[in-house]
């Protein structure tokens, strides 16, 4: 594995998240393989999950690991060629990736879009371009239109904590938008839905996505999905709830009317199957999730964060084995 960027990158999520769970179990079994090796971590934005949990990964294999925020140390890049740099940008794209190439073993690079051109958010050119530019593996930390490390300890989750129907029934998983106070990307839901339908390819799971109308997800991220606009309707029988808030991709980024009634509560619950709810945090209490949910038995966010770990040291085990 070169590069991570979504499940495309993965042959088999089962044999992909039966690697995780080993690390799991052993996490110190392979340091040889990091030994002398160097992880940098370049960062356009804030982060707390995958800065931690990345940079532990990469130590419980023996790595050195750097960070680099680069929207507060770094220079400001120019990703556009062809210019003349006469204005607020100090460092071209091509200089720095490659520079930091020099450096690195393998990189980490996490960068949010803007949110005002779809075009240019979809077409990844400041993530594509770095990876060309810096010419050795690199592993996605959140793109403009996906987040796979996320979506990856998401279905270890849901795989370590469903117990094995005696009529082999799948577990139904609903991917249910919820209301916030921004306009937020959906490279969450972005990953989450394209890992999820890769997932239901495999009969893993069945899967569905509730959400109003006009914040349908790009089509290119839920194959085969189930798309449902009534919340109740689409929570009967879940036995996971995946919380999610996302703006809308048709008009692009904007915070549209939406009816009441769609934060998830232990009163929607009652719709379900007892489900587990999830959320890749941060989360905004008593506004996209409540409270009772997340203080209660059903969450699984302090679950599902704890394998951010070892979703990353999976991913980087691979790329460090290519590295042999």
């Amino acid at each position: 594995m070169n590069l991570f960027t979504s499940v495309h990158d993965v042959p088999s999520i089962k044999q992909f998240v039966n690697d995780a769970l080993a690390l799991k179990a052993n996490p110190y079994a392979h340091q040889d393989l990091g030994k002398n090796k160097t992880l940098g971590l370049v960062f356009m934005n804030p982060s707390l999950r995958t800065r931690l949990s990345t940079q532990k990964a990469a130590l419980n294999l023996g790595m050195n690991v750097m960070v680099m925020n680069m929207d507060k140390e770094g220079w400001a890049l120019e990703t556009q060629d062809g210019v003349v740099m006469n204005g607020t940008t100090v460092e071209h794209i091509r200089e720095a990736a490659a520079v930091m190439g020099q450096y690195c073993d393998i990189l980490g690079l996490r960068s949010f879009p803007k949110l005002n051109n779809r075009e240019e958010d979809y077409s990844e050119d400041f993530f594509n371009k770095f990876v060309k530019y810096c010419a050795v593996p690199v592993v996605s930390l959140e793109s403009a239109t996906r987040h796979p490390l996320q979506s990856f300890a998401d279905i270890i989750t849901i795989h370590e904590t469903w117990t094995k129907q005696p009529d082999g029934r799948k577990p139904k998983v609903v991917l249910a938008w919820a209301p916030h106070v921004k306009a937020l990307p959906q490279a969450v839901p972005n990953s989450f839905a394209e890992w999820m339908c890769k997932a239901q390819e495999e009969g893993m799971i069945d899967f569905t996505i509730a959400q109003p109308e006009g914040y349908e997800l790009s089509e290119d991220f839920t194959p085969k999905a189930n798309i449902q606009y009534n919340l109740e309707e689409a929570l009967a029988g879940a036995d996971y709830v995946y919380v999610k808030n996302w703006s809308s991709y048709k008009e692009y980024g904007k915070v549209l009317t939406y009816p009441d009634g769609w934060m998830m509560n232990n009163e929607k619950l009652k719709f379900t199957n007892d489900a587990k709810v999830m959320h890749c945090l941060p989360v905004r209490r008593d506004l996209e999730l409540s409270s009772e949910i997340l203080d209660g038995p059903n969450s699984l966010v302090i679950h599902e964060a704890g394998n951010r770990l070892w979703a990353a040291q999976a991913v980087i085990k691979a790329m460090l084995e290519e590295l042999k």
